[in-house]
């Protein structure tokens, strides 16, 4: 089923509340001016709440995608949906994708 295609501008957040943002923006292909971003670009969290141990294992620092585009890529690299799925270190918790464009689809 086709999803929406995540671009720099799409809110991201780890799921204690830390805003996350992409290291690595995909110029090559923008969607309504904004750059998308392929699988294999971590991103970076910042503001997370969940606590650093001994309470907690947190807070969530990086997230890497684990699931995005099969059919869509951009210089090999499968670009990311709204229903693309990331862990965060060192949490192991997920990124929960708030906002993005609701324009361009993509399988």
């Amino acid at each position: 089923m086709p999803g929406f295609m995540l671009h720099v501008g799409a809110t991201v957040m780890c799921s204690h509340g830390g805003q996350a943002q992409p290291t690595v923006p995909n110029p090559r292909v923008t969607v309504m001016g904004q750059p998308t971003v392929a699988v294999t670009g971590p991103y970076v969290v910042a503001g997370c709440a969940f606590p650093p141990p001994p309470n907690g294992n947190g807070p969530c620092v990086t997230a890497q995608w684990i699931t995005s585009a099969v059919r869509v890529t951009s210089n090999g690299q499968p670009l990311l949906l709204l229903d693309s799925q990331a862990i965060c270190a060192p949490t192991g918790t997920p990124l929960l994708i708030t906002v993005t464009q609701t324009r361009v689809t993509a399988t």
